[in-house]
Parts: C-alpha cells; sequence; structure tokens
C-alpha cells in the first residue's frame, strides 16, 4: 500500500521543519501544500529541501487539502492522510489510521472523544460545536462521528477519488464526512491523541464560530436531502 501524507500549511514557518522531520523519520511520503502563505514558509521548504507545492494564492484549507488529494490520486497512492503543518498530530498514530483503510473504511478519522486521554481536547465552545455537528450527523446519517471537526484523517482510494472532484472549500471536515455518508462510503473513527498548538493560530477565529455553525449545518442538511432523494429513486 503506498500511503502519502498531506500537510496544508498557512504561515506555519515555525513548525513546519519539526512536523516534517517526525515525519521523515517514520518513512512516510509526503507533501507540504503551501496555501498562499505571507510569511517565509515556502522559503523554509525550499531551503530544506522539503516536498512543496506551493500554491500562488491562499485557497484556505479546502483548496489545500483537495490540492493534495489530486497529488497522491494522480501519483497513485492508496491511501493519503492529512495531518496539520502546526504539530498537532502525533505522526504514531498514522499506523492506526492506515489499518482503519485497509479493513476496508473509506474514512478514518482520528478523534479525540473516544478514549479517556489526556491529550488537548479543544476550547469549550468549540466541543459545544463538536457535539452539536455529531448529534447532527447522527441523526440524518445515523453515524456516530464523535470528532467531526478532527482533521488528522486518511482517505483510501474511492474517498480520493471522491474528494478530488468534490471538496468542500471553507470548513471541509464535518462536510467532507456526510460527502461521504452521502456516497454511502464506510466512514469509521480511531482514537487519538493531539497536542495543543505551540506555533501559529487557528484559522476559525471566534467571530467566525457562528457563520461556521450556520453555514456546515446547512451545508450537511443539503447533502442529506440529496442523499435521501437518490435512495427513494433507486
Amino acid at each position: 500500500m503506498r500511503v502519502l501524507l498531506i500537510i496544508p500549511a498557512h504561515n506555519e514557518s515555525k513548525s513546519i521543519v519539526r512536523v516534517v522531520s517526525e515525519i521523515e523519520q517514520q518513512g512516510y511520503d509526503y507533501i507540504v501544500i503551501n496555501d498562499g502563505s505571507t510569511d517565509d514558509t515556502l522559503e523554509i521548504c525550499q531551503q530544506n529541501r522539503i516536498n512543496v507545492i506551493n500554491l500562488s494564492e491562499n485557497l484556505g484549507i479546502g483548496g489545500a487539502v483537495q490540492a493534495g488529494h489530486l497529488f497522491a490520486f494522480r501519483n497513485g497512492y492508496d491511501i493519503d492522510i492529512q495531518v496539520d503543518g502546526d504539530g498537532q498530530h502525533d505522526i504514531s498514530y498514522v499506523p492506526i489510521l492506515i489499518a482503519g483503510v485497509m479493513n476496508g473504511a473509506d474514512l478514518v478519522v482520528g478523534s479525540r472523544f473516544l478514549d479517556d486521554s489526556h491529550g488537548f481536547k479543544s476550547s469549550f465552545m468549540r466541543r459545544v460545536g463538536i457535539k452539536w455537528l455529531s448529534n447532527l450527523i447522527y441523526l440524518l446519517f445515523r453515524v456516530r462521528a464523535t470528532d467531526p471537526t478532527s482533521g488528522f484523517r486518511a482517505s483510501g482510494k474511492r474517498a480520493i477519488e471522491l474528494f478530488c472532484e468534490n471538496y468542500p472549500s471553507d470548513y471541509p471536515e464535518p462536510e467532507s464526512i456526510a460527502e461521504v455518508l452521502r456516497h454511502n462510503f464506510q466512514i469509521v473513527e480511531v482514537p487519538v491523541t493531539m497536542n495543543e498548538r505551540t506555533e501559529g493560530k487557528s484559522s476559525i477565529g471566534i467571530l467566525d464560530s457562528v457563520y461556521y455553525m450556520v453555514k456546515v449545518t446547512l451545508a450537511i442538511l443539503i447533502q442529506a436531502s440529496t442523499r435521501l432523494t437518490v435512495k427513494k429513486d433507486s
């Protein structure tokens, strides 16, 4: 099985070398997607001979991750795994994600909430949002996703091909779960521990939270209604 780690990076100059070094030590193929950074992320990647694709404009996390899926598809990878460029994701859990795909899942999501680990669980308000999205997905699809905003995830061949054609742009993690379920693909979660970011800042600010919840909720509702229509007509 050929595995590629996709590292979307927007202004991650302080952490990108450390993240890539950990991946290289484990022997995984990887590609950094420099998402129009305004700092020296690209220069640092080039100076350290890091595998990088440079997006001349900031496409957002969705566009950056989709660029990684396209790279994986065009280069014949069987599995690709999204890993944040800020060091939050623990590379030691990659084999568990890979095993989930090899056991038949199309999308394997690393969840912070499946065990009692003491890793970083996010802020209180974000946990409230995560719970809302988890319940919404369960209500509409009857599949429990305990950590729908997790960006630590592995995609198998069918999911890679799907995401090459259609991947949400603004807040892709929960919407992409709904997209996978809309196509009746299999999704599983595995327990992981995440680190708190030590550099940079989240792409979602406090003022964006209400917009985030409304937009994602509407998008998931639309995806669910499309799935129901397809099932009814078949």
